[in-house]
C-alpha cells in the first residue's frame, strides 16, 4: 500500500461545533437515552437505535461500522436498568448494507421487519450479512411490542426505493435514514440518492409527524425539527439556483470548442451548470452546515440533473 502525501490534500472550512456529537468511549461508541426506554448508538459516522421492552429489545437498523458495539451498548443499558438485553425484533429502515450490514450478528430467530421492497431487494442481493426481513408491509404498519407503539410508513421512493419512516410517537422520535444529516450537508449526490424528487419531498413528509428527536442515521448527534427545516431550505436553495443556472449557461461555445467530441462539450456544459448552481448556496451555507464546501457542488450536480430530466426544466423541442 502506497502512503498518501497528506500535504497535497485540500483544506476545508472549519466544522461548526454545533455539528459535532458527544465523545465516544474507549470501545469507539456512544450510547445515550433519546427518551424513556429508547436509546441511540453512534460511532460518530453512523447511527442506530434500540427500544427496551417487556418482550425484548427492538433494534432499529444495524450498521456494520458500529457492529458488535451495538450489543455492547444494549448490554450496558440493560445492566444499568435491570432489563433484558436480548434482541427479539430488528426493523430495517431500508436494504442498504451500510445501515443493516451487521444484521447477521443477531440470532436467526430474531423477527426481522421491513418494507416489502426491502425483502425483494435483500433476496436479490443475497448477502449473508443481511438476512431478508421475514415480515413485510406495503404503505403503513403499526407494531405493538411489549406495550410500545412503533409506526412504520412508506411514502414512496426517496434515498432508495424502500426507505421508510419509523415513528415512535410515545417517545417523540422520528427515524428517517439518509435524508437529513443533522448539522451537515448531504454527501455525494444527495447522500447517493436514487430518486431526487422523492428525496426533496421527504423532509416535508417527516415534518408532518409530531416528534421532537430525529435520528438521521449519520454523523455524531441527534437532530431536531430545526435541523430538518434547515436541510429542507438548503435543498430548496439548490433547486432554485439550478433553475437559474440552467437558464444562464449558453451551450454554443462548448460545441464550437470540442467539435466532434460531443461528450467533451456535454461535460463542459454540465460542469459549468453545476458550478453555477452550487456557488451561491456554498457561500450561504459555509459555516452554517458542516462540509458545505466539501460536497455542495456534487449535490448541486444531481439536483440540477433531476430538474432537467425528472421535471423537464429547460428542455426544448427542435423546431
Amino acid at each position: 500500500m502506497t502512503a498518501t502525501d497528506t500535504t497535497a490534500l485540500p483544506g476545508y472550512a472549519p466544522i461548526p461545533r454545533r455539528a459535532l456529537g458527544p465523545a465516544l468511549n474507549e470501545q469507539g461508541y456512544y450510547v445515550g437515552r433519546v427518551e424513556r426506554n429508547l436509546y441511540w448508538v453512534t460511532d460518530g459516522t453512523y447511527q442506530c437505535a434500540f427500544l427496551t421492552t417487556s418482550d425484548g429489545v427492538v433494534l432499529l437498523d444495524a450498521p456494520p461500522t458500529i457492529g458488535n458495539n451495538i450489543q455492547r451498548a444494549i448490554d450496558e443499558i440493560a445492566a444499568a436498568n435491570g432489563v433484558t438485553n436480548k434482541v427479539e425484533y430488528l426493523i430495517y429502515s431500508h436494504h442498504h448494507a451500510d445501515h443493516v450490514g451487521a444484521a447477521s450478528l443477531f440470532d436467526r430467530n430474531v423477527t426481522r421487519i421491513g418494507h416489502e421492497e426491502t425483502r425483494r431487494l435483500l433476496l436479490r442481493d443475497d448477502d449473508p450479512a443481511r438476512p431478508p426481513n421475514d415480515e413485510t408491509f406495503g404503505d403503513r404498519r403499526t407494531l405493538e411490542i411489549g406495550g410500545e407503539r412503533i409506526d412504520l410508513a412508506w411514502h414512496g421512493p426517496n434515498h432508495s426505493p424502500d426507505n421508510i419512516v419509523i415513528h415512535l410517537p410515545d417517545h417523540d422520535t422520528l427515524m428517517l435514514i439518509d435524508i437529513v444529516n443533522p448539522g451537515w450537508v448531504p454527501i455525494y449526490q444527495s447522500n447517493l440518492t436514487e430518486d431526487i424528487p422523492g428525496y426533496i419531498e421527504a423532509p416535508a413528509n417527516a415534518l408532518a409527524y409530531a416528534w421532537k428527536h430525529f435520528i438521521g442515521g449519520h454523523n455524531g448527534r441527534l437532530g431536531t425539527r430545526d435541523d430538518v427545516t434547515l436541510h429542507q431550505q438548503y435543498m430548496a436553495d439548490l433547486a432554485e439556483s439550478a433553475r437559474k443556472a440552467i437558464e444562464s449557461v449558453d451551450p454554443t461555445p462548448y460545441y464550437e470548442r470540442y467539435g466532434e467530441n460531443v461528450w467533451g462539450a456535454v461535460k463542459g456544459i454540465l460542469d459549468e451548470t453545476a458550478r453555477r448552481t452550487a456557488a451561491p448556496v456554498l457561500e450561504k451555507y459555509t459555516g452554517v452546515l458542516a462540509a458545505a464546501d466539501v460536497f455542495t457542488e456534487s449535490v448541486a450536480f444531481q439536483v440540477m440533473q433531476s430538474i432537467r430530466l425528472d421535471l423537464g426544466y429547460g428542455s426544448w423541442i427542435h423546431p
